[in-house]
């Protein structure tokens, strides 16, 4: 079997693959060649594409002979019988791994340019290349993929040598390969283009599969729930009841809006902040509907220490959120400030959450402690750039963040954001990523 170019053995691979469409797996392309392929997999397929970084280990005296692979999130797969075998000192494994952790760091991050890695934990993941060789790297992707969490591993491939296709196929839960022709000498004599995958081209198709991805999952999430029920305008005082609590709120939401956004204020704030009205005008403005209200009584907010419980704020954010879903069918997105930000993103993290976007304004994230990597949606954090403990602490949840994530920090702004033009920046930024995120984009 002869392929035009990397792009048709995708096509092709990609009818192979076809039954495991229902298990919405994970892509993953060895670069570079495997890239090119694996992206028209994963849009045949209708999934996510991410790159799987790889670097085998080498004997140090036969570099050929690999005793191990590293790959992303610390994993680290070694075979004790060569490092016996070959008679390898601590000394010798951490040489090598040193020089290779670089590397690979090297070309996650070129790579990927800024995006996150794709959590794999009890996913389906098609680990593709252009082709076989001797099969010890694709080996090596199968062992961190599954270390990394994979439920299913499937390695795919257009064509391989009929030795290679058989180890193979004992070393993963399913082996798709096209072509495993005996007269076999080099991956390239099968295709008629094969030549060089440059960096950049892996970059730009992994960019193309992350946006289409957005753009698919914004367009069947305003899909599944229609646009807000009513034709006019809302403007509104309404009274929520939550963990057994009665809220005073106030919603706004302009006729045909498609989204909401919950405002989480913060400590020695309330529903009538200035700061929150400015941002929720903004998004209002936008076409979104806001939802400003207290989660503490005039009571309970006597208490300091009431406004640092953010697991209370965020039950009862949750409950709200349940209410309020209870009343319009439409994405919800959560905006949240100092104490308030770690309540949305408590409730962001729960597992049935179903969350948007989150947007947290001089947050505290780092009150959300252990919450924020099962935190699934996309989350913009904004801090005033003169505001460095929050900046810190802001940057440590970046890291913790596994879902999309972005640092805005705003030049000359302390806490508050009470300089001029500071916090209107701050609108236009959450009003900004809602819109992105909560409502279809508007087709050309």
């Amino acid at each position: 079997m002869l392929f035009t170019d990397r792009a048709d053995a995708g096509h092709r691979l990609a009818e192979s693959l076809g039954h495991l469409q229902g298990e919405e797996p994970v892509v993953l392309g060895l670069p570079r060649g495997g890239v090119p392929v694996a992206f028209e997999v994963a849009r045949a397929l209708g999934a996510p594409l991410d790159v799987i970084v790889v670097r085998k280990l080498g004997v140090p005296y036969q570099r050929e002979l690999g005793f191990g692979a590293i790959g992303e999130g610390g994993v680290r797969v070694i075979s004790d019988d060569i490092v016996r075998r070959g008679r390898l000192d601590q000394a010798d494994l951490a040489s090598v791994e040193h020089a290779e952790a670089a590397e690979l760091t090297r070309q996650a991050e070129r790579f990927r340019a800024g995006r996150r890695r794709l959590d794999l934990a009890g996913r389906t993941a098609i680990v593709v290349d252009d082709g076989i060789a001797t099969g010890a790297t694709a080996a090596a992707a199968c062992e961190v993929v599954r270390a990394q969490g994979a439920a299913r591993v499937v390695l795919a491939v257009p064509v391989a040598p009929p030795d290679a296709a058989e180890r193979l196929r004992g070393s993963t839960d399913e082996f798709v390969c096209l072509s495993t022709p005996f007269a076999f000498s080099a991956v390239g004599e099968w295709y008629q283009d094969f030549s060089q995958t440059p960096d950049d081209e892996v970059v730009s198709l992994l960019a193309q599969a992350s946006s289409a991805q957005s753009a698919s999952a914004q367009a069947s999430s305003a899909q599944a729930s229609s646009a807000v029920a009513e034709d006019t305008d809302v403007a509104e005082e309404v009274a929520i009841d939550a963990a057994g609590v009665r809220l005073t709120g106030d919603l706004t939401v302009p006729a045909g809006a498609l989204a909401v956004v919950m405002f989480a204020h913060g400590s020695g704030s309330s529903r009538h902040s200035p700061r929150n009205r400015l941002v929720a005008a903004a998004l209002n403005e936008a076409g979104l509907g806001t939802l400003l209200f207290d989660l503490l009584t005039p009571a309970e907010e006597a208490h300091r220490s009431n406004v640092f419980d953010t697991e209370t704020l965020a039950e009862r954010l949750a409950d709200a959120t349940g209410w309020l879903r209870g009343r319009f069918a439409c994405p919800i997105g959560y905006f949240g400030a100092s104490t308030g930000a770690a309540a949305a993103l408590r409730a962001a993290a729960t597992p049935d959450a179903d969350i948007g976007a989150v947007v947290s304004r001089g947050g505290r994230p780092d009150l959300a402690g252990p919450l924020l990597p099962a935190v699934r949606a996309p989350t913009l954090l904004i801090v005033g750039g003169n505001d460095p403990l929050v900046i810190d602490l802001n940057r440590e949840a970046e890291a913790a963040l596994r879902a999309e994530t972005r640092l805005e920090i705003v030049p000359g702004a302390t806490h508050l954001f009470e300089e001029r033009g500071a916090l209107q920046q701050v609108a236009d930024l959450a009003r900004d990523w809602f819109v992105s995120h909560l409502v279809t984009p508007a087709r050309p």
